[in-house]
C-alpha cells in the first residue's frame, strides 16, 4: 500500500485545525456534546472529556462538509467507536459496508489491510487512514511471493486467505475469509485440501471443525497469541461463574477453555443475547469497553491485550487526516483487479 507523506508545509496539526475552526472547550460545547458523552460516561472519566469533545465536534462537522464516512473496527477506542464513526463492525461487516458506501471519502479507523480492502472495493473514491503505523502482525507475516511458492509446492489446491493480509497476498488467492466465515468458506470449496493463510491458530481452529486437510502458514496475531489456557483457568478460579468468550485467533488450547468462540461481532452478539452476569472477553482491550457501553448490566473482567497498531489511531490524527486529506491509500490497479475478485467472492459466498 502506498501512502502520501504527511510532512509538508501545508499540513495542519490537530490543535491548528481546532484553532482554524474556532473550536475549543467550553460549557457550551459540553452541552452540545452531552448526549455523546452520556454514551461513554461509564468508560471515559469526565475529566478527559474537555480534550475529546473539541475533536469530536470538529470531526463530525468536517465529515459532513466533505461528504466523508468513517468506518471503525470493533477494536477502536470508545470515543472513536461511539462518538464519530458512521459504520462499525468486524472485518467482514466493514468489507461489506465499504462496497455500499455513498460518499466521496472513506476514512478507515482500522489497520492497513482494512483500508486497502475499502480501496479495493472503491477504486474511484478517496480512502484515508490516519496513521502510517497502523500495521498488523498477521499481514506482515506473509508476502505475495510466499503465496506463489506455497502454490508451486501444492499445485491445484485452492487458497483461502484471511482478510488480515495485504492486497498483494489477496491477489494470489482464490477467496478471502474472516474469522466469522472461515469455516463456511473452507467447506464451500470443492477440494479435499485447502491452503489456509496466514493465521496458524485460526487455521488450527478451523481444522478441528472440518473434514478437509488444511495446509497452513505460521502467522499469528500478536494480541491473541499472548493468551494462555493457564491464564483462563486462573481467571475462572478467581472469578467464580465468569463466562469466557474467545476470538478464534487464540490458540486451540485457549479456545478449548472458553464457553464460546467467534469473531468480534459474534462475541458482541453473544453478550447481547446471553447477558451473562460476568464475562471475560479473550481479545483486544477496547472490545470490552465498547460492548459495556451497550450492556450496562454485564460485568466485564478485563485480562485483555492492547493492539499497538489499532491504538496509533486517535481523534487528533483522524481530524488531521480529514482536514489534510492524508494519508491516502493507493493500490496498484493490476493487483487490485485480482485482489478484489477474492474479496467479492468471499462476500458472495
Amino acid at each position: 500500500m502506498k501512502e502520501q507523506n504527511t510532512k509538508n508545509k501545508d499540513f495542519l496539526s490537530g490543535p491548528e485545525i481546532l484553532k482554524e475552526m474556532n473550536i475549543s472547550w467550553s460549557e457550551k460545547l459540553f452541552k452540545e456534546t452531552k448526549d455523546q458523552y452520556n454514551k461513554v460516561s461509564r468508560i471515559i472519566p469526565e475529566i478527559e472529556w474537555p480534550f475529546f469533545a473539541p475533536y469530536i465536534k470538529a470531526i463530525n462537522i468536517l465529515k459532513k462538509d466533505m461528504n466523508a464516512v468513517i468506518l471503525a473496527h470493533n477494536y477502536q477506542t470508545p470515543e472513536i467507536f461511539h462518538c464519530i464513526s458512521d459504520i462499525r463492525g468486524d472485518s467482514l461487516q466493514l468489507a461489506k459496508e465499504a462496497g455500499n458506501v455513498d460518499a466521496d471519502i472513506i476514512l478507515q479507523c482500522g489497520v492497513h489491510f482494512m483500508a486497502e480492502t475499502s480501496k479495493l472495493l472503491n477504486m474511484d473514491k478517496t480512502v484515508l487512514i490516519p496513521s502510517m503505523d497502523a500495521g498488523c502482525s498477521l499481514a506482515e507475516s506473509i508476502t505475495g511471493a510466499d503465496v506463489r511458492k506455497i502454490k508451486e509446492e501444492n499445485p491445484n489446491i485452492p487458497v483461502v486467505t484471511y482478510v488480515n493480509t495485504s492486497a498483494e497476498v489477496k491477489a494470489e488467492s482464490d477467496v478471502c475469509c474472516t474469522s466469522s466465515n472461515a469455516l463456511n468458506i473452507v467447506n464451500s470449496l470443492e477440494s479435499d485440501e485447502v491452503i489456509f493463510l496466514p493465521d496458524e491458530y485460526l487455521a488450527l481452529n478451523v481444522a478441528k471443525e472440518t473434514k478437509k486437510k488444511i495446509i497452513m502458514w505460521k502467522g499469528r496475531c500478536e494480541v491473541h497469541e499472548e493468551f494462555t489456557p493457564e491464564e483462563i483457568i486462573e481467571f475462572r478460579e478467581n472469578e467464580p461463574g465468569v463466562k469466557v468468550i474467545a476470538h478464534p485467533e487464540c490458540s486451540p488450547e485457549v479456545v478449548a477453555q472458553s464457553d464460546f468462540s467467534g469473531s468480534t461481532s459474534a462475541m458482541i452478539n453473544w453478550v447481547k443475547d446471553n447477558q451473562p452476569n460476568k464475562v471475560l472477553m479473550v481479545t483486544e482491550c477496547s472490545m470490552s469497553d465498547n460492548i459495556s457501553v451497550e450492556n450496562p448490566n454485564v460485568d466485564f473482567v478485563r485480562p485483555c491485550n492492547l493492539c499497538p497498531h489499532m491504538k496509533t489511531i486517535n481523534l487528533e490524527n483522524i481530524l488531521e487526516s480529514l482536514w489534510n486529506k492524508k494519508i491516502e491509500v493507493q493500490v496498484n490497479p493490476e493487483v487490485a483487479i485480482k485482489a478484489k475478485q477474492a474479496i467479492v467472492k468471499m462476500i458472495e459466498l
